[in-house]
């Protein structure tokens, strides 16, 4: 995520990506080299001017298209100035220091509205994408991109128990949803059921008891989607290893204990499963400029403990996938950013799309990920990026 807070971020968000990061952001040092390179001829003032064009084009085509003025003339850029800008867009900033804040300056989320319902013959669909009948259970559920996934569940057909930290906003949430399915769906003749519950992801105590409540309120858990995480940025050198140790506790640790405690319950019931992890694209690729490379390493293994999983539990008919989103623009993310706007700028001019994910944009591929209607997928990582990650 850039400047990407997580759900830690995500938690509050997610990368999630979101941004908490930017607040220690250098204002100059990215506008400054764009502005030096978009008055050079010699790299287009589109996206980021990663890329040349070739002499031989620019000869034939008089600059940079068909269309272009042939009227540019100014001085190529000397070996001294290419080796001052060589790379610059591609290392972390170590001036970038940002810790994951306390629970009281998170922003609470609000559930998408108007979105409808699928499964109970409301809206026609796909009937293999329905999550009717099945109790879904979203940990870091309470707010961000966690949310919003648990309220794609419910839209979809699911019953819910929302695991958060902060119980008392997972109770708040939990009623919103509710009240906010009620309003969209006047004539339904049953409402979803949406429980809150307490856990410390990183507890293995904490964890059993929270399964334990959740399946005495609801009876049975079918789906899982693990998006309790966070990140934080300080370079490695100068990263507190107590910080670190608790973001691998909430990201990796909370991932694994929450997945074995489900998977245990569904042995015992003999009945089969989907779980969804939330990684990040940080999983695969190296963010710049912010460094963080303990939350990229931990999302790594998010992504390959998903792959593991898949094969050991597959002969159990329990089914496990990754999600990892990009860099999403959830109420923390947009209020950094409304104060940086060219940060804003800097993020997307690296994503193919040209924008910044929505939480919504999440609600489909979770769905798809944990219904019927993707069967014969188990172990796979879904980018949910804007194709950052293949450029």
């Amino acid at each position: 995520m850039s400047l990407q807070v997580g759900r830690a971020l995500r938690s509050a968000v997610g990368r999630t990506p979101t941004a908490r990061i930017l607040g220690n952001l250098p204002a100059s040092a990215a506008s400054t080299t764009r502005a030096q390179f978009r008055a050079r001829d010699w790299i287009p003032a589109t996206a980021a001017g990663f890329h040349t064009v070739p002499a031989a084009r620019q000869q034939q085509d008089g600059g940079y298209g068909k269309n272009a003025s042939k009227s540019t003339t100014e001085k190529k850029p000397t070996e001294e100035e290419l080796a001052s800008a060589a790379g610059s867009y591609a290392r972390t900033d170590d001036s970038i220091t940002v810790e994951y804040p306390p629970e009281h300056q998170l922003p609470s989320s609000k559930p998408v509205t108007g979105a409808g319902r699928a499964g109970a013959n409301v809206f026609p669909t796909l009937a293999t994408l329905s999550l009717q009948g099945k109790v879904g259970v979203v940990t870091g559920g309470a707010r961000g991109l966690g949310l919003v996934m648990g309220q794609g569940m419910v839209i979809s057909g699911a019953d819910l128990a929302i695991v958060d930290m902060n119980k008392e906003e997972a109770i708040l949430q939990a009623k919103n949803i509710v009240d906010t399915f009620r309003k969209d769906n006047p004539d339904a003749k049953r409402p979803p059921k949406v429980t809150a519950h307490y856990a410390d992801v990183s507890d293995p105590v904490s964890v059993e008891a929270c399964i334990a409540e959740i399946v005495a309120e609801h009876g049975k858990i079918d789906n899982l989607v693990t998006s309790a995480g966070f990140t934080e940025n300080f370079e490695a050198v100068a990263y507190p290893i107590d910080r670190m140790r608790k973001l691998w506790g909430v990201n990796v640790d909370g991932t694994y204990l929450f997945a074995t405690a489900v998977a245990r319950h569904l042995m015992a019931r003999d009945a089969k499963g989907s779980m969804v992890f939330i990684g990040s694209m940080s999983g695969a690729i190296v963010n710049v400029p912010q460094p963080q490379a303990p939350y990229n390493a931990a999302k790594a293994a998010v992504r390959h403990l998903c792959a593991s999983l898949s094969v050991e539990w597959a002969k159990a008919g329990i089914r496990v996938n990754c999600i990892s989103p990009g860099y999403m623009l959830t109420a923390l993310t947009q209020k950094i950013l409304d104060d940086k706007p060219d940060l804003k700028m800097q993020w997307t001019s690296l994503i193919p799309q040209g924008r910044m994910g929505a939480p919504e944009d999440l609600m489909g591929p979770v769905t798809f990920l944990l219904s019927d209607a993707s069967s014969y997928v188990t172990g796979a990582d879904l980018r949910v990026d804007g194709g950052y990650t293949v450029t």
